[in-house]
């Protein structure tokens, strides 16, 4: 799944948790869910921060 995706599923899980007729038992399922799909986006944003640090040593090297 694309992070542009996961973020477009995080929503459609926001727009269920704001209906006031979920169970309480399938809003805590549905919260869970939420949270695994924000910890893979988060592991995907540190992936790429990490590259673009990367990236910029190395220009900063060969500047040098």
């Amino acid at each position: 799944m694309t992070l542009e995706e996961t973020f477009k599923k995080i929503d459609e899980l926001m727009e269920k948790l704001s209906d006031d007729e979920l169970p309480l038992e399938e809003s805590f399922t549905v919260y869970k869910e939420g949270m695994e799909l924000l910890g893979g986006c988060q592991k995907i944003i540190d992936d790429v921060e990490a590259k673009v640090a990367a990236l910029e040593e190395d220009g900063q090297s060969d500047e040098e």
